[in-house]
């Protein structure tokens, strides 16, 4: 799909020092950060998921080493 985006004097210039430093072009430093992103807020996610099953798994345990 094809898309269009406008960007501040700003922006373009970080996006065009990022695909320097990538070596790719610009559009193609887009898609890196995109994908980048997205990897980060899924391991957040697992994260999260994680803290959340140890919280309610392990709260006794949890609470006795915080008592310690």
């Amino acid at each position: 799909m094809a898309m269009t985006i406008r960007l501040s004097d700003e922006l373009d210039e970080k996006l065009e020092r990022l695909a320097t430093a990538l070596g790719v072009s610009k559009q193609q430093a887009v898609i890196h950060a995109i994908e980048l992103s997205d990897a980060k807020a899924i391991r957040e996610q697992q994260l999260d998921a994680a803290r959340a099953f140890v919280l309610e798994h392990d709260a006794e345990l949890m609470e006795k080493l915080a008592d310690a």
